[in-house]
């Protein structure tokens, strides 16, 4: 199995490290999809996990797919446009659709470049706080290809058409400052303070009923598509649901007795 991500718990917090620093954290190699999948699901699985920190080894967050291997035709980009197609499908896009079904929420901490797939993976975080030294670029036109990896999907929800579009047909790159003031992070920290605002932030998370916080994702992602009735019908079966749960007692009790709640992870 490919060894692309590193993978260290602290308390209910998952971290979560690209490491490929000799690529800058290119993906896409021949195993990452497997690598990805199998850490996802067994985050998915443990429910003493609550909250999840992405972040890339050394100077990049991730730099995207290998466009050496594209050039040289190896795999995934090898053989004919269906091989390629399949190869995709495989690679790739399991590396998307495991990041995309985590149950807890996730922290992109962008250190770095985040180009390409590498920016679309950053999109597949719920939230995104980035270094200074953060770039941000859907430059798939650079190279005579386009978003291969659902980023045409992702992007526009996260920054709006206009500004989406602007980045891809235009296969520019911009700084941190302007990703926040676009609406691609949330904030902007100093270099050496990136992975201590995302502990913090995590932090925070964690501290939240696990149950009703894993609904409460599962909430949002549907109200992306979702209809307003859709959404208020679900709103209320899911709330019948959580009064039912321990989390609600426990915390319901915490409120009224001014004290810390106690969370049962199982």
């Amino acid at each position: 199995m490919s060894e692309v991500l590193d993978y260290r718990q602290q308390g209910a917090i998952a971290l979560l490290t690209i490491s490929r620093p000799d690529m800058r954290n290119a993906l896409g190699e021949a195993g990452d999809g497997q690598c990805f999948s199998e850490i996802c699901d067994r985050i998915n699985a443990d429910r003493s996990v609550r909250c999840v920190i992405l972040t890339g080894q050394g100077s990049a967050f991730s730099a995207g797919g290998n466009v050496k291997a594209m050039r040289d035709g190896l795999p995934p980009f090898d053989g004919a446009g269906v091989h390629i197609a399949d190869g995709y499908r495989r690679g790739i896009h399991q590396i998307v659709k495991s990041l995309w079904g985590l149950q807890v929420p996730v922290i992109a901490a962008v250190n770095g470049p985040a180009i390409g797939l590498g920016n679309d993976v950053a999109c597949l975080c719920d939230m995104r706080i980035a270094s200074q030294k953060a770039i941000f670029g859907s430059t798939f036109l650079k190279i005579g290809l386009i978003p291969g990896d659902g980023g045409a999907w992702l992007l526009p929800r996260i920054i709006g058409t206009a500004r989406a579009s602007e980045l891809l047909f235009t296969g520019r790159t911009i700084d941190a400052p302007t990703a926040e003031a676009w609406g691609l992070v949330s904030q902007v920290v100093a270099e050496d303070a990136l992975m201590d605002t995302a502990m913090a932030l995590a932090e925070q998370i964690v501290a939240q009923p696990p149950e009703a916080l894993r609904a409460a994702k599962r909430l949002m992602r549907h109200g992306q598509q979702a209809s307003f009735e859709t959404i208020m019908e679900m709103s209320a079966t899911t709330q019948a649901l959580m009064h039912e749960t321990q989390d609600h007692s426990e915390a319901v009790g915490a409120m009224l007795d001014k004290r810390t709640p106690d969370y049962n992870d199982k």
